[in-house]
């Protein structure tokens, strides 16, 4: 685990953002907001993003320690700020890449539908929505990204199913583009960030926040919603 939650390097015009608490990559209050200090040095009017976990795993979603506590005020505010934070990927302005290191559970594949373009591991490795096998409801902010981003045919599955999906076979479901193996993972992604940061500005940015503007609406919204209830 390196010292901080979540690292960002630079080479040329990518950026990567890697995600390693040294377990299963929570999203904790603290991880939203060391991956959000690691955002705000990132271009947006140029280049591409590079999101990825540590090796084996993407992340696990949200601190399970902190919901098993009890404290209602703390959990909101985790899931208020891992919700915000999700909104913030998924609308950033420039091409996102996300480079699934390994496991991605329940916010981790939240995470995924927040990306441009997913490629992910070969091995034995889950991605899905759990929630409805751990009695939780899928609030409407996350809910709309699973919607916007999963295969038509996999919906009801992939939701009120709660199936969780190889990585392979996560590319028919939607929630991942591309499989490689774990030593080409990187070198993939930069591939294809390299790719991906020749998209012209603004016609990208522009483009992105048309194609996205019902569902961040909705998501905005729902934020905005669970702000006031606080």
């Amino acid at each position: 685990m390196s010292e901080k939650l979540a690292t960002l390097k630079k080479d040329g015009n990518i950026s990567t953002i890697t995600l390693d608490d040294g377990k299963a990559n929570v999203f904790s209050v603290q991880m939203s907001r060391a991956v959000n200090e690691c955002l705000d040095e990132v271009p947006t009017e140029e280049g591409c993003l590079i999101i990825t976990g540590r090796e084996g795993m993407f992340s696990a979603g949200l601190d399970l320690k902190t919901i098993q506590s009890g404290d209602i005020e703390l959990i909101q505010d985790m899931s208020l700020n891992a919700f915000k934070l999700l909104a913030r990927i998924f609308s950033f302005p420039r091409p996102v890449i996300a480079a699934c290191s390994g496991h991605g559970i329940a916010l981790g594949t939240f995470l995924l539908c927040c990306c441009d373009y997913r490629i992910g591991v070969k091995g034995d490795f889950m991605v899905g929505a759990n929630e409805m096998r751990t009695n939780m409801v899928i609030p409407d902010p996350i809910l709309e990204l699973i919607k916007f981003r999963v295969s038509q045919s996999h919906k009801y599955r992939a939701v009120l199913g709660a199936e969780m999906y190889s990585l392979d076979k996560a590319v028919e479901a939607g929630l991942m583009d591309e499989i490689v193996s774990a030593e080409n993972l990187i070198n993939t992604a930069n591939e294809k960030a390299k790719d991906l940061a020749t998209m012209g500005h603004p016609s990208y940015s522009m483009t992105k926040e048309l194609f996205i503007a019902d569902p961040l609406k909705k998501i905005n919204e729902a934020i905005d919603g669970l702000n006031t209830k606080q």
